[in-house]
């Protein structure tokens, strides 16, 4: 069992949350918004169009918050990600408090990120990238589970959290579906270090996301949300609206880990602009809000959660 890391990017947060990067939706102003706000937020390195611009975005967060305020950027660790070892350079040479992996995680990456003092954490969806995450060197990893936005797993978190920690007692962190103060508190009770949240800040005032997603993922609940393969390849939630509204049949939608390989994607769709990534925690999105407003929410309703088990 690995020995477990320092945890002090996430001791002095106003509630244990980090901000999920997602993609088309957090920039530089969420995440300045949410480190001003008190949890640690985090952007895509590919939602800037360029690693230039990916640099001054990083110089734009760092520059706006104390330097005591921690923040990160995700990394898709893929090999149709032509710009990862420039934006890993990026990452390096501003010293990028946290750096959040995806898909692969490459021993360099954890090897080169710890090296210079900061954490690297890995998505992972099952016990088995699990395990291969840890062998990498990553100092902890964020369990996707069930309900998460975007490229979700389908495990429950109790479940998940806890095969994890029979092999890991180091950093974790744990999505899907949280999108409360009463879900934050259930993913420490879990043994997370945090929670990941993304879908309620996807109608925060600061982030990129158009109004027309904002008022769809407001009207939205739980059972507004498809999983399937078709858009990406690789099993994803999405608002069933967004694919409604691109001429599709939701009955029609395949099911399981991947897209078959006689489908293809339907001509004319653009996946993450026509058809819109959100996860099972649209219900408690309720109105467009600053961050500020979101994240004390989220802390009333967590303190509201503690006095509820402490009766």
């Amino acid at each position: 069992m690995s020995q477990r890391p320092s945890s002090a990017l996430f001791r002095n947060l106003r509630v244990p949350v980090v901000g999920a990067p997602m993609f088309l939706v957090s920039g530089p102003d969420l995440v300045i918004a949410q480190g001003r706000a008190g949890i640690l937020g985090t952007f895509p390195a590919l939602n800037a169009r360029t690693t230039g611009e990916f640099a001054e975005w990083c110089d734009r967060v760092s520059q706006s918050l104390p330097v005591s305020a921690p923040w990160g950027v995700n990394l898709i660790a893929a090999p149709t990600n032509a710009r990862l070892g420039a934006d890993l350079e990026i990452c390096i040479a501003k010293k990028v408090p946290l750096v959040i992996t995806s898909f692969h995680a490459p021993p360099e990456i954890a090897q080169k990120v710890i090296g210079y003092g900061g954490v690297h954490l890995h998505d992972v969806a099952t016990l088995r990238h699990a395990k291969k995450a840890l062998a990498s060197g990553c100092s902890g990893l964020i369990l996707v589970c069930a309900g998460a936005g975007g490229h979700g797993g389908t495990l429950s978190p109790m479940a998940f959290a806890d095969e994890v920690r029979r092999v890991h007692d180091g950093l974790m962190l744990i999505g899907g579906g949280i999108s409360t103060g009463a879900g934050v508190l259930s993913a420490r009770a879990a043994g997370a270090d945090a929670a990941y949240v993304g879908t309620r800040f996807i109608a925060a005032e600061e982030s990129l996301a158009s109004q027309d997603y904002r008022q769809m993922l407001i009207e939205a609940g739980s059972a507004d949300i498809t999983y399937t393969p078709l858009f990406s390849g690789v099993a994803a939630n999405y608002l069933s609206q967004s694919i409604v509204r691109s001429g599709l049949d939701l009955a029609s939608m395949p099911h399981g880990p991947k897209r078959a390989a006689d489908q293809s994607k339907p001509e004319g769709v653009r996946t993450w602009v026509d058809v819109l990534g959100a996860g099972h925690g649209a219900g408690a999105v309720e109105r467009t809000e600053t961050t500020e407003t979101i994240v004390a929410t989220l802390q009333a309703e967590y303190r509201a959660a503690l006095d509820r088990l402490a009766a």
